[in-house]
């Protein structure tokens, strides 16, 4: 179906009248998204992270792409001199872009002058490297550099330009049209003319240029580049790649997407096409390619996801393991895989307008996106284990580490495409809190849970402001009020997540209202002044794994509202018990609970034998068996692991 073709029929019904200032703005959809001007985080907890995003991270990485020399690289392309100097891998271009892009939410959300002033610089340096044809690369094209497009499996250039491009929709959506958008647009048309032939089935081994290419046909109305998104998403899968030892499915390139049941090969890539095929599905009406990728995230979810909301179980290739393939110390679990998740999810969500999508958003939020970043807002996690056998060593704040160093957060990688990903999703998070949908489009729905204002318009212009107050996620007390509201009364949905059996909503009259766990309320009708509560049981729960997921056999885990907690290293010292996580079980009799701001749970540690073989009888079993010691424990949340410095954890605690 072409970018020309009417749009399925429910379309006209669901088309929306305003362009809100996100990442994602579907064409159609259940719901539209809010603006990062139409949400005012005001403290808690994804406040205060969004505000040290942009007091620390932002500068942070400012800082790092200087030293390690990717800005510098364009400023050596304008001057001829690559390539010479050039540093970096092939895809440093793409974390300037990041970069630019979480600056340019930022400076929409605050108008921060003195950051807009930084950007402009910025994009004046990258705007210089750009040739006459839009081309702009610092790592091909070049005397003495691989030509253009030579290799498309790894050389990232596609995936470099829908980085730009997404800036550029960013900077447009927040500022209008600069020189950051024009040189985004000039990219996008020479990817157009290049790759838009009828013959040409050519793609780049890492997707990402979909859904840029997507969004900003939503932005400028040129249905140029929609469908040059359109052609990337049918391409893949047919074996238009090259053979790699990773096997064709690393690429996605082993079935069409339509034809696949799950997501499969390196995690990011997989769900960055997902991404791009639902914004290309909903946008040309293409039911059954939304349908397809719906499928494989529920399968995906069924089998191959941790109880964090991480993907990826495979360190070899970045990539989903098979089916319950969960082992929660070998966990690669990248941080970007967790924020393209979310991505993919919330553009689910803004299609169908269901519940279980905001579920899986604000799991891989609490435990992913806000692990990865440390309490400094300058410290990382790459990769996000369930158990950490092992303390690490702290880096020191000028180190560059590996990767996949996940035992400490560390200031910079050689690799930080992580980094710069939580500071564009952080800036833009107000986004996700919810959305305007309903049938006549004067519904308010609320999927996350933050102390914020909300002021928005229905789709018929009249205007309506919320204010939510709670201290989720340690208080499950919701409190929604509506500070302006139609003649009629502003109609609110809340989530309800699908953990919360229990939960009681309360009216505006005091009423109780039904509330079903992993369902949006029913439409609740604030006039202005008037509030609506949530109550939800965020008391602590234990949580088995499904019995196919061997690893965890035998273990329980704790969750606690939308939180997973941990059991780490420091307070088993605390607790006078040894320090190493693996001589722990927990106590199930005893449920955990919560006092003095803490969760507690009864743990019992037992002395472990060291011997010249790691193995014994059964038969042993009872004149080897030693009570151990038992004693109250701290549990932490996962998010929080590592704030204290090298340690031991684990998500997954033996069952006593």
């Amino acid at each position: 179906m072409s970018a020309e073709q009417p749009a399925h029929p429910e379309a006209s019904a669901r088309t929306r009248p305003t362009s809100p200032v996100a990442p994602a703005v579907p064409r159609i959809g259940a719901l539209r998204p809010l603006g990062v001007d139409e949400v005012r985080l005001e403290g808690g907890f994804w406040g205060s992270r969004q505000e040290l995003n942009r007091s620390t991270t932002i500068p942070h990485a400012e800082h790092w792409v200087e030293a390690m020399g990717w800005a510098p690289n364009f400023d050596l392309a304008a001057m001829g001199s690559l390539p010479e100097g050039r540093r970096g891998t092939e895809f440093a271009d793409s974390e300037v872009y990041k970069l630019l892009e979480g600056m340019a939410w930022e400076v929409g959300r605050t108008g921060d002058a003195a950051l807009d002033a930084r950007l402009r610089r910025l994009v004046g340096r990258v705007a210089a490297a750009q040739e006459d044809d839009g081309y702009l690369h610092t790592a091909f094209g070049r005397a003495g550099q691989p030509p253009r497009y030579s290799n498309l499996e790894w050389g990232h250039e596609l995936y470099c330009f829908g980085h730009l491009i997404q800036a550029g929709v960013a900077r447009l959506r927040t500022r209008g049209e600069d020189q950051l958008v024009r040189v985004a647009r000039a990219v996008a048309d020479h990817v157009c003319t290049e790759f838009g032939g009828p013959d040409d089935t050519r793609l780049g081994g890492h997707p990402e240029i979909e859904t840029a290419l997507a969004e900003l046909s939503r932005a400028t109305g040129d249905p140029r580049y929609l469908e040059q998104a359109r052609l990337f998403v049918e391409r893949r899968g047919r074996g238009h790649l090259g053979e790699i030892g990773f096997g064709p499915e690393y690429f996605q390139d082993d079935a069409p997407i339509r034809e696949a049941e799950v997501l499969r090969g390196h995690a990011v890539r997989a769900l960055y096409l997902a991404s791009g095929a639902v914004d290309v599905g909903v946008d040309t009406g293409d039911a059954e390619l939304v349908a397809a990728v719906d499928r494989q995230m529920r399968t995906t979810l069924a089998r191959r996801t941790y109880l964090t909301g991480a993907m990826g179980a495979r360190h070899d290739g970045e990539a989903f393991g098979g089916d319950f393939m969960l082992p929660p110390d070998r966990a690669y679990a990248e941080s970007c895989a967790g924020i393209a998740s979310v991505q993919t999810n919330q553009r689910l969500l803004l299609h169908d307008a269901a519940a279980r999508h905001a579920d899986v958003v604000e799991r891989t939020l609490y435990n992913v996106v806000a692990a990865a970043v440390g309490e400094d807002g300058a410290s990382f996690f790459y990769t996000n284990p369930l158990h950490q056998r092992t303390a690490g060593r702290a880096p020191a704040s000028d180190e560059v580490s590996p990767r996949a160093a996940s035992s400490v957060r560390a200031p910079w990688f050689a690799v930080s495409c992580c980094p710069t990903n939580l500071i564009r999703t952080i800036a833009s998070l107000g986004t996700l809190l919810g959305g305007v949908g309903g049938e006549d489009g004067k519904e308010l729905h609320v999927h996350h849970f933050m102390p914020a204002t909300v002021r928005t318009r229905f789709d018929d212009g009249a205007e309506v402001a919320l204010q939510l107050r709670t201290a989720y996620p340690d208080d499950g007390r919701v409190t929604v009020t509506a500070l302006e509201a139609p003649e009629d009364g502003a109609a609110v949905r809340l989530r309800v997540p699908s953990w919360a059996a229990g939960a009681q909503l309360i009216g505006p009259e005091g009423e109780a209202l039904p509330a079903r766990a992993g369902e949006m309320t029913e439409p609740v009708r604030l006039n202005s002044e008037e509030s609506l509560t949530l109550e939800l049981p965020v008391e602590p729960r234990l949580t088995r794994a499904d019995p196919r997921v061997d690893a965890v056999r035998g273990q329980v885990a704790v969750e606690q509202g939308p939180l997973v907690l941990a059991l780490e290293s420091p307070d088993l010292t605390a607790a006078g018990l040894t320090e190493d996580v693996a001589a722990a079980e927990l106590v199930t009799e005893r449920m955990p609970e919560r006092r003095d701001g803490r969760t507690w749970a009864q743990v019992r540690t037992r002395p472990l034998p060291e011997g010249a073989w790691p193995y014994r009888s059964t038969s042993d079993d009872g004149a080897a068996a030693d009570a151990g010691k038992v004693a109250d424990v701290a549990l932490v949340p996962y998010h929080a692991w590592a704030d204290r410095g090298p340690s031991t954890m684990r998500v997954w605690i033996p069952e006593a």
